[in-house]
């Protein structure tokens, strides 16, 4: 499997502060999504459209968003946001 996920810009900065059971969550949905997106998009890396749209995703806890870049391979997870519900 060469899809992955991996934080972006300020979300990995956020991640480092967020409780540990929401970032589970958030990296449970994250492999979820990396799944999907394989399935989709068999041969990544010689994709040549554009990219789909991203977007938001809710966890127990809060939520975060995702942009998906095919030809990398990658679903990066470019903000999270802990409101503690």
């Amino acid at each position: 499997m060469s899809w992955k996920w991996e934080y972006a810009f300020g979300a990995e900065v956020a991640a480092r502060t967020a409780p540990r059971v929401f970032l589970t969550e958030v990296e449970a949905k994250a492999d979820e999504l990396v799944r999907a997106a394989e399935a989709l998009h068999v041969h990544g890396r010689a994709h040549d459209g554009t990219d789909p749209k991203g977007g938001d995703v809710i966890v127990p806890g809060g939520m975060f968003t995702y942009q998906l870049v095919v030809r990398s391979e990658r679903v990066y997870v470019v903000q999270i946001t802990y409101l503690g519900f």
